[in-house]
């Protein structure tokens, strides 16, 4: 490749976490042979709700960003989060934690879940939560990154865990880390897309100011509205609502309430659920729901009846359709964040999948000649992760014994995907699960959520049964006693924050 066909300059449409993170990871990585440059309107304003993340951000933000850790949870008001605890998904009354991280210790090829079965069901095991660190942690309020001496088998050697964080502020942050490395903000709405008359590739974009700004690649951040991969380019869009029926969100803030907890929590309601994430400075809460199961004003009232402190704002609402764009890469558009796809944000994917669409580009980034087998693979690999964490966050829905409401029933008795349906049938045989391919969650996480949505298995592998049972008890045992000893030794959540972490008061 010679340096005339090296992009040169590229133009992000949209700020926010989206852009923002895109134009942090861009100009850090191109900045020193591209112009990167990111157009917003502080009139649209951003999102700003997506404040749960999963682990994978460490690695975003650590290990490609360069970002100190303490210093981007003070900047954020961030808390931990080991995981998401589901009350009344299974059964009204019934609660689990989804936690990050392994669950016990595999003995041999096997997973560890398949000897917790055998015994599980010989009454001579505790529940799943009892057998991973951050199971164990999270409702005890516990909290601690990690044991470096631990054995490097121990599940305590490195503890997975991620944030809740104020995304307002996180954009923020990355925005000023962005220009540090050369990046440009231009204040501006975009009234006009300018399309090259042989191919429709986009030339460059008009303001309301009447400036016009150009590129050779443009990455479409402009949330739910697509402006250039929708409006302009009209990529189409995959429409996920048959399965999953929540089509609104209701967002809140509350006064703090202590101890803060490190984990969030998703409460089933009667047409929808109810997050609550906790932030060093206020507590975030939202009600996602369907529109054709409870009426707005009620949603309302359900989400501000069951917050733990004071209202700190009127609820603000978000209309969506859950589904992914028919093109994530199109011409000489990359759409990243909502401007993608979205799905609700139940299992705190949002943030993922954005940084996940980021780092993709990157690995597939073009030159100008735009070679189209870069967008498929790049279209392929996008599709198939949002396809398979539609079928994990759908698992939650369906997967119930819930009949109780119209929208419970609707979800317990729908036709779901061929892939789901697959999984699902071959854990209740005998607990196995295969990863596929990519896929992101992997065996942990749905082991988790499909025990704790009540699919148990009937059986479990015939491998177990090549190890004497007492052995067996000793050596699961020995995990659950030795795990509960070390997070009983552990500071609080809440001493961690107050001694490394503490945020300024705002």
């Amino acid at each position: 490749m010679s340096m005339q066909d090296r992009i040169t300059s590229i133009t992000i449409v949209g700020g926010g976490s989206a852009g923002w993170m895109a134009a942090a990871a861009l100009a850090t990585y191109l900045g020193k042979s591209a112009a990167v440059r990111l157009v917003e309107s502080e009139e649209i304003g951003i999102v700003g709700v997506g404040e749960a993340s999963v682990p994978h951000i460490r690695l975003f933000n650590g290990q490609w960003l360069g970002i100190d850790e303490a210093e981007f949870v003070k900047r954020t008001q961030a808390t931990v989060k080991l995981g998401i605890e589901f009350k009344d998904w299974s059964r009204i009354g019934d609660s689990y934690i989804h936690g990050f991280g392994a669950i016990g210790r595999s003995l041999g090829p096997l997973p560890f879940h398949q000897f917790w079965l055998k015994l599980r069901q010989a009454g001579r095991a505790g529940p799943i939560g009892d057998y991973s660190p951050q199971t164990v942690m999270a409702p005890r309020g516990k909290f601690a990154p990690g044991d470096r001496k631990a054995a490097p088998n121990s599940p305590l050697a490195d503890i997975a865990y991620a944030y809740h964080f104020d995304a307002t502020l996180y954009a923020r942050y990355l925005r000023e880390l962005a220009e540090q490395r050369g990046a440009t903000r231009i204040e501006g709405k975009v009234v006009k897309v300018n399309q090259r008359a042989d191919n429709g590739f986009i030339e460059s974009v008009t303001l309301e100011s009447g400036q016009v700004v150009e590129g050779e690649l443009f990455i479409d951040c402009s949330g739910f509205r697509g402006l250039l991969i929708e409006q302009t380019l009209k990529a189409g869009y995959e429409d996920w609502s048959h399965w999953l029926p929540c089509d609104r969100a209701l967002a809140v803030p509350s006064a703090s309430t202590h101890p803060v907890t490190p984990y969030t929590r998703a409460t089933a309601r009667k047409a929808g659920w109810q997050w609550r994430i906790p932030l060093q400075h206020r507590t975030g809460n939202g009600h996602v729901y369907s529109s054709r199961h409870i009426s707005d004003d009620e949603a309302a009232a359900t989400l501000l009846a069951n917050l733990d402190g004071e209202a700190l704002a009127e609820p603000r609402q978000l209309r969506f359709s859950a589904g992914i764009r028919k093109k994530f890469w199109d011409k000489n558009v990359v759409a990243i964040g909502l401007a993608s796809g979205f799905l609700e944000p139940l299992e705190s994917t949002s943030i993922y999948s954005a940084q996940s669409g980021i780092t993709r580009l990157l690995s597939l980034f073009p030159t100008r000649d735009f070679n189209p087998m870069l967008a498929e693979r790049y279209n392929r690999e996008a599709a198939f992760e949002y396809e398979r964490i539609r079928d994990f966050i759908i698992l939650h829905y369906h997967a119930t014994e819930r009949s109780d409401t119209p929208f419970w029933d609707n979800c317990r008795t729908m036709e779901v995907p061929d892939t789901l349906r697959e999984t699902m049938d071959l854990f209740r045989v005998d607990g196995r699960y295969f990863r596929n391919g990519e896929d992101f969650f992997a065996l942990p996480s749905w082991v988790q959520v499909m025990l704790g949505q009540g699919i148990v298995p009937q059986g479990y592998h015939p491998m177990v049964d090549e190890m004497p049972e007492d052995r067996l008890v000793e050596l699961v045992e020995g995990m659950r006693g030795t795990l509960a000893h070390a997070v009983e030794s552990m500071p609080t959540h809440e001493e961690w924050i107050e001694r490394y972490w503490k945020a300024p008061i705002v």
